[in-house]
């Protein structure tokens, strides 16, 4: 009996991006100069398949630094901290290195820079999310003021209208935010924006390759957890773009085939922090079932590569 055909669309850019690949380096390069056990407060990156494969090497993956001991490293995750963490592992005497993504850092920075002019900050984000975390935390508290949806921007009670900023989430959907930032200008014309947009490369060109492949799918999985902001916007971009069933799974294992009978054609992309490994387990799943035809759905290329921080350049 033949398999039946189906063709698959592959998105690229799809997976890692340069600020995941370097913060799992980070912890990588920490446990061979230090050896384990080191220290990680928060999952390094949005991926249990990631965390899990760190796990075994020796790094302790905890949510706060009280759970650290002094005498050995920590590493603060990509999604970046608040200053106050940074400051606490100082007055331990701890040896700490920063995984900051340098994307979110930059939005850190745009913060700090607005504020020192005298102006009150707006974030664009996902309450309790570690990014809105970190970058609100880079101030004193009630200097940044949150918004999730447009409607959000009408309930906002601010300082002084004409002394605004706005900064966002850097893995958050395009097609959202600009509906967001056009509310903050239509209600707070002066507002002041980033310099370039805060959301990142890498969210930016996963969301348009999705928006080239979801018109051509019957369906569209995507490979990435479900604790992953930029992931779940991917299967949100899908779906507003003609997709008629898209999904997020972690693995090969959870994907609902039943829910698939009947396709021919299927598109396949991945978040930020989702290996290669696991989008390669999804691809062989189909091809295990079906006749499969690959074509990819390219719309950029990434080159972009970040250094580790200089801690880890240096010999113990």
């Amino acid at each position: 009996m033949t398999n039946t055909p189906l063709t698959l669309y592959l998105a690229a850019p799809r997976g890692f991006c340069a600020g995941v690949d370097r913060a799992i380096k980070i912890v990588e390069i920490a446990l061979e100069k230090w050896g384990a056990p080191v220290y990680v407060r928060h999952e390094i990156v949005h991926n249990k398949f990631v965390v899990d494969g760190l796990r075994d090497k020796g790094a302790v993956f905890v949510e706060e630094l009280s759970e650290c001991p002094d005498d050995r490293p920590v590493i603060f995750s990509a999604h970046g901290v608040p200053k106050s963490v940074p400051s606490a592992a100082q007055a331990r005497n701890m040896i700490y290195v920063d995984a900051t993504c340098p994307l979110v850092s930059k939005v850190h920075i745009e913060a700090q820079r607005h504020a020192d002019a005298g102006l009150q900050i707006i974030m664009i984000g996902h309450a309790g999310h570690p990014e809105t975390v970190g970058t609100m935390g880079q101030l004193p508290d009630g200097d940044v003021l949150l918004v999730e949806t447009p409607d959000d921007v009408a309930g906002v009670a601010v300082r002084d209208e004409a002394q605004l900023a706005y900064v966002t989430q850097t893995t958050l959907s395009v097609d959202d935010t600009a509906d967001i930032v056009a509310a903050l200008q239509a209600r707070f014309p002066a507002i002041i924006g980033p310099h370039k947009e805060d959301i990142c490369y890498a969210t930016t060109n996963r969301q348009e390759a999705v928006k080239a492949m979801a018109p051509k799918c019957d369906a569209m999985l995507v490979v990435g957890a479900p604790n992953s902001s930029n992931s779940k916007r991917l299967v949100e971009v899908g779906a507003r773009a003609g997709c008629a069933y898209a999904q997020l799974v972690q693995r090969a294992e959870d994907i609902d085939w039943r829910a698939l009978d009947g396709i021919g054609s299927i598109g396949i992309t991945a978040g930020a922090s989702a290996p290669e490994v696991l989008i390669n387990e999804v691809i062989d799943a189909f091809k295990a079932r079906y006749d499969v035809t690959t074509e990819l759905v390219e719309t950029a290329q990434e080159n972009v590569e970040f250094k580790v921080p200089r801690v880890l350049r240096q010999p113990a």
